[in-house]
């Protein structure tokens, strides 16, 4: 790669951050630093690699066939990260790898990410572009983890895909007491990008952030969807 193709990148970060991100309301200079230091570039399919710092849903292609998911827009991916209070001790559960940016973007910011996706070719893809970019810290596995994941708690948990109503309670249960889950609730056209907090061994209080729309979890009421 040469010197002014390698300056078009980081120009190109640069305007992604201070013209989308910055003013979605993107302040934590952590989060800001992370968007910097992951290059999102590494990980969009190489066909759609001109896309990788726009404000759209890029569609994760596969050796030319299309996989029904996309990356999330850059500054959604921000606001996500945001709305968790990561700190570097803790470890946090991700459910929908997609092509492991969104993990990347975590893994900055605490010990230990286990992000789980449903479809085995994105799985492998993530674990492949985490691989190559040097992100140690997150380990990728493969299953349906709508209603939670293992026997595990976390500090925190972010679902990438939406649900249309409830927040399932496997999820909030593995929290830890103060542990955060931010998910995306409702259907088209109204989305609510939510914050669960677990006060207590059996007490949660949930906040509403801001409006959004993505594209449903696969596993979450798969009959009503098509994907």
């Amino acid at each position: 790669m040469n010197a002014a193709t390698l300056s078009d990148i980081e120009q190109a970060r640069f305007n992604m951050v201070e013209q989308q991100i910055r003013p979605a309301g993107v302040l934590d200079e952590a989060v800001l630093d992370s968007l910097f230091a992951v290059r999102r570039e590494q990980f969009v399919a190489p066909a759609m690699r001109a896309l990788a710092f726009s404000d759209i849903e890029i569609p994760l292609r596969l050796d030319g066939a299309d996989t029904g998911e996309s990356m999330l827009t850059p500054k959604l991916e921000a606001q996500l990260t945001e709305a968790l209070k990561l700190s570097h001790t803790e470890s946090v559960l991700e459910i929908g790898t997609g092509s492991g940016y969104q993990a990347a973007l975590l893994a900055y910011h605490v010990y230990q990410v286990t992000s789980v996706e449903i479809n085995p070719r994105l799985a492998a893809f993530a674990a492949q572009n985490l691989q190559r970019n040097g992100v140690t810290n997150v380990h990728v596995e493969t299953g349906d983890a709508h209603n939670g994941w293992g026997s595990n708690e976390y500090d925190a948990i972010l679902v990438t895909g939406s649900v249309p109503e409830t927040i399932p309670d496997g999820l909030k249960y593995q929290l830890r007491v103060n542990g955060r889950l931010v998910i995306v609730v409702g259907t088209a056209p109204v989305m609510t990008v939510k914050r669960v907090t677990r006060t207590s061994a059996a007490t949660f209080e949930t906040e509403n952030l801001f409006e959004t729309l993505i594209r449903p979890l696969r596993g979450v009421t798969a009959s009503k969807f098509k994907f």
